[in-house]
């Protein structure tokens, strides 16, 4: 059992039965009356979002939830297609699934594929990836003291904000957990 005081962003719990991520959580201690922790909860075999509140002392169940370390091979019609390095099984997750990892999925990236009760239902992403830009403006000379940004298409689709000294072919550092600009790699 977890109580309510372990929750962190990632952790996965059964609630009524049905496995959730939580997305985000804040402990609130008002004045008068009991605490209680507002959460963000997202369903990991529908993807639906669910916002609860809680009651101090709540405990909850662990859901029977497996990792495998598998490769992200290609994205068609039918979603994001992922194949176990070990056994060559395959797996596809849909994008509702995948939600924004779907941003920093590159080819051959190996990611932490999430089964509950043998179905795949979700990633772990690593806490950052390489990109490269393929489209941005050029920058101007003479910016570089002030903390400007511009837009910058990288090779999955996603746009990330960059200091204006990035060029297009650059590769980037980029957080998956919010989608920031880290560092630069490498130059063109």
């Amino acid at each position: 059992m977890i109580d309510l005081s372990e929750f962190k962003k990632g952790l996965k719990v059964l609630i009524d039965g049905q496995p959730y991520n939580v997305v985000d959580f804040q402990h609130v201690k008002p004045g008068k009356g009991n605490q209680f922790t507002r959460t963000k909860l997202k369903q990991l075999i529908t993807g639906a979002n669910l916002e609860r509140t809680f009651k101090s002392g709540e405990k909850f169940g662990v859901p029977d939830v497996a990792y495998k370390d598998m490769g992200f091979l290609y994205k068609d019609e039918g979603g994001f297609n992922f194949m176990d390095q070990t056994s060559y099984e395959q797996v596809s997750l849909s994008a509702e699934l995948l939600g924004d990892s779907a941003n920093y999925l590159t080819e051959n990236l190996v990611v932490s594929v999430c089964f509950f009760n043998d179905r795949a239902v979700g990633v772990e992403m690593p806490k950052s990836v390489a990109l490269k830009v393929v489209q941005t403006d050029p920058g101007h000379k003479g910016n570089t003291v002030t903390n400007t940004y511009k837009a910058a298409t990288m090779e999955t689709g996603y746009v990330a904000q960059v200091p204006l000294h990035i060029g297009e072919g650059d590769v980037l550092k980029i957080s998956t957990e919010d989608g920031a600009y880290v560092e630069r790699i490498s130059y063109k």
